[in-house]
């Protein structure tokens, strides 16, 4: 048994099981009991290594050859794969409370499975392959089940056709700027073919990312998709985008060495925050606070790649992982508030505080968390980052603040609309058991990761060895 046949070629083969099993009754509990499985086992079981029990030994080898290319993964991939499946073990729990359709669970977990591959496969290019397929899989979660390709050009459906065509110009884009790369390392005195080649990269990653203004489709599907579709999306794919990012600043010597490079990705980072978190000020729209609010959270992961450092890839992977966890609490928060309410404009969840107050604290916490509020899992990550910017610049450590002030704002703004009320309400709790057990579990775990946030450290111990030429970098550039 191979690591790559365990972590993706079997969750691939549990998501065809679970697209027929659909029709029959929800499969959210076996996928995501699955997904736990997967999880412990990548913390538990070394992979490439053997272990012996008495006279028994097993190893789990750590590559195959599937399709003609190469996966592989290795004792530092172990980490990251647990981090990821045990996540979307917690969004698969919640899909149900969440309203999500049917078809969500089998294709989640076969884009979790793709973008899973993309870290394992060889050459490392492919994964700009991996990650459009997984793209392209998400595009049934986003849209209606009865849409058709007649309806493409309608209001409600502009946000996922903008969205798969910003993922597909990204694919030739990186494709052709590694093919440019390995020329540039090979002559490295070639200027002309280096600042090509970096141009190149950065409008890919500029559309895998949504950099701005490249995420105009974000807050339009934040309109009209499931809102519990949309935090998901809103989750992986940035974070497979940025390590993928991660991979070809561990690879190429002379960009992680390019300070004109640096300084730009550095910037773009910046803009996302302070545009991001100051376009929540504006929103009515609770969906849309959410986009604008993940908008600004992939701008922090940015910055933290643009330290530069050994110290950013710490900060990358503790954005990581709270991340998940507010963005689904979030999601499910209002998904819940959308099902009752049936809409998610400001004046139709006035006074939902009384009639919901599980949803609607679950709402504003995440909201919190993600501003960065002290106590809570957001916070040691976003103060982490901003004393290590201080070091770099002042001032971009002030915009910093802005962009989280402009989030803070945000959420007070969406607290005003939970407890104002046109006529008096009498409280009472209308989410169902289910809903009020997922809601509390996720705020209790983001209350858990404010106050003890050492909890982490299981995870980050051995996840910055997944680019061993980063971590040896100076503490800052």
């Amino acid at each position: 048994m191979s690591a790559p046949v365990i972590w993706i070629l079997l969750p691939l083969m549990a998501a065809a099981i679970f697209l027929v099993a659909s029709y029959r009754g929800s499969v959210a509990v076996p996928a995501a009991l699955l997904s736990l499985l997967l999880a412990v086992l990548a913390m538990f079981v070394p992979i490439d290594t053997a272990m012996v029990f008495g006279s028994v030994s097993i190893k789990i080898a750590g590559s195959v050859q599937l399709l003609g290319r190469s996966f592989q993964f290795g004792a530092a991939d172990g980490p990251m794969l647990a981090l990821v499946y045990a996540l979307s073990a917690l969004w698969f729990f919640g899909s149900r409370a969440g309203g999500a359709n049917r078809s969500f669970v089998p294709l989640a977990f076969a884009v979790v499975a793709l973008l899973v591959a993309s870290l394992a496969v060889e050459p490392f290019l492919y994964a700009a392959l991996l990650i459009e397929l997984a793209a392209m899989l998400t595009i049934p979660l986003i849209m209606d089940s009865s849409s058709s390709g007649e309806r493409l050009n309608r209001p409600s459906n502009r946000g996922p056709l903008r969205f798969i065509i910003y993922q597909t110009l990204a694919m030739p884009l990186i494709l052709f700027s590694g093919w440019m790369l390995s020329g540039v390392e090979a002559s490295p005195g070639d200027l002309a073919l280096t600042s090509q080649s970096g141009i190149l990269l950065g409008l890919g990653f500029a559309f895998l990312l949504a950099i701005f203004p490249l995420y105009s489709w974000i807050p339009m599907m934040a309109e009209n998709a499931s809102p519990y579709t949309l935090g998901f999306t809103l989750w992986l794919l940035p974070t497979f985008a940025l390590l993928l990012a991660l991979g070809f600043l561990d690879r190429f010597a002379w960009l992680r060495t390019s300070t004109g490079l640096i300084d730009a990705i550095r910037l773009a980072g910046m803009v996302l925050v302070v545009s991001g978190g100051w376009l929540c000020v504006f929103q009515r729209h609770l969906g849309r606070m959410l986009a604008f609010a993940a908008i600004a959270e992939t701008g922090l992961a940015v910055v933290a790649v643009s330290l530069n450092s050994f110290l950013s890839l710490d900060l990358v992977f503790l954005l990581f992982i709270p991340r998940g966890i507010e963005l689904g609490v979030w999601a499910l928060g209002i998904s819940v508030l959308k099902i009752n309410s049936g809409s998610l404009e400001f004046r139709s969840c006035q006074g939902l505080a009384r009639t919901h107050p599980i949803a609607c604290s679950a709402v504003i916490l995440s909201h919190l968390s993600l501003a960065g509020l002290p106590l809570l899992a957001g916070f040691p990550s976003r103060l982490a980052l901003w004393e290590q910017l201080a070091q770099v610049s002042l001032d971009l450590a002030f915009w910093l603040l802005m962009g989280l002030i402009g989030i803070f704002i945000g959420a007070g703004r969406t607290i005003s609309a939970f407890l104002m009320a046109p006529e008096f309400q009498p409280w009472q709790l209308n989410e169902t058991r289910h809903q009020v057990i997922l809601l509390c579990v996720g705020m209790g775990v983001l209350l858990m990761l404010g106050i003890f946030p050492q909890v982490l450290q299981l995870f980050m111990d051995k996840l910055h060895f997944l680019f061993e030429h980063l971590v040896q970098l100076p503490a800052m550039l």
